[in-house]
């Protein structure tokens, strides 16, 4: 098992609102701030990270996540590899297959079948994956090909990569080329556009790392593992908080509800105990949240709780601004 680490996902708002959003979690402790990517009103996910890594000097950045159908390889990984060097090496990219269905047929582009976005999610990492690492590469796929290709490589020896997503081609492939996989506990998109199908059951989670276990399993060291909470909830009554969302989400058990890694709620010393035991029972020690106000003092209670990992007594992340153990 993996020390823990935690990230704030940054919401929506204008940049300077997010910066600053962004040194208040660098300033209670949190190990990296994150972006999404959205093409709507909202500002560009790295142009905000820039402003980010200006602002602040220990706290990691990522994405979480680009949506793999807006990029070309080439270009990705010069952007990538520029923040990376402004930042001091403090840069973590995130891809995902997007799920928003308006927004490429708003901008011209089709939105294709999950297995043709997930398709060309996996080619485009594959070649930023090797781009980023300082490699020439000739690829010839489906839907990327590059002859020859060179870009600036990452400030940092190995800058970690993580796809985020689900079903077994995806889980599959991120678990062999990946440094961490990101779940979220989410199904298919509902006809909104934006809403999801929950799985948030134990079995649901457990198949899912199944399939990871079983296409990692010649790696010499298997992918971090991350879970994007979905709801952070302070409260006495931590029961009651479960059966209310599960009598709300199709599916949902309380028993579940209370067990899943998507769901925080409780006390404060609650939520920590519910972050360990959720590394000691999956190997999830990667954990996102949306509420900085909510979230922040379990940091500090979980620090204060260490438990062995592999003979070494550890517990919260390597502290501000540290990477994952590689």
């Amino acid at each position: 098992m993996r020390p823990l680490r935690f990230g704030l996902q940054l919401g929506r708002g204008d940049v300077p609102s997010l910066v600053e959003e962004a040194r208040r979690a660098e300033a209670v402790g949190f190990d990296i701030v994150l972006v999404g990517d959205h093409l709507d009103d909202g500002p560009s996910p790295l142009g905000v990270l820039a402003g980010v890594a200006a602002a602040t000097s220990t706290i990691r950045l990522g994405t979480l996540v680009l949506n793999a159908d807006w990029y070309e390889p080439a270009l990705l990984a010069r952007e990538v590899a520029t923040l990376d060097h402004l930042s001091g090496g403090r840069l973590e990219l995130g891809l995902g297959a997007g799920h928003t269905a308006h927004e490429l047929p708003a901008a011209g582009r089709t939105f294709d079948p999950p297995a043709v976005r997930k398709a060309r999610l996996a080619e485009l990492a594959e070649i930023v994956r090797d781009l980023l690492d300082g490699r020439e590469v000739t690829y010839h796929g489906v839907h990327h090909r590059v002859e020859g290709l060179r870009t600036l490589a990452a400030s940092q020896p190995h800058l970690p990569l993580l796809i985020a997503g689900r079903g077994e081609a995806l889980l599959s492939h991120a678990a062999r080329h990946a440094d961490v996989i990101g779940l979220a506990g989410l199904g298919r998109t509902l006809p909104d556009g934006h809403r999801h199908e929950v799985r948030w059951s134990t079995a649901a989670l457990e198949a899912d790392l199944a399939i990871v276990r079983a296409a990692a399993d010649e790696r010499w060291e298997a992918p971090e593992l991350n879970a994007l909470v979905q709801v952070v909830q302070l409260t006495d009554d931590r029961r009651g908080a479960a059966e209310a969302i599960a009598g709300r989400v199709p599916g949902l058990t309380a028993v579940d509800a209370l067990a899943t890694p998507f769901l925080v709620f409780g006390t404060h010393d609650e939520m920590a105990e519910q972050v360990l035991a959720t590394r000691d029972r999956w190997g999830i020690s990667y954990v996102v949240v949306r509420d900085a106000a909510a979230f922040a003092p379990v940091i500090g209670l979980v620090a204060g709780r260490s438990r062995p990992v592999d003979g070494v007594t550890t517990s919260g992340g390597d502290g501000p601004g540290g990477p994952p153990d590689r």
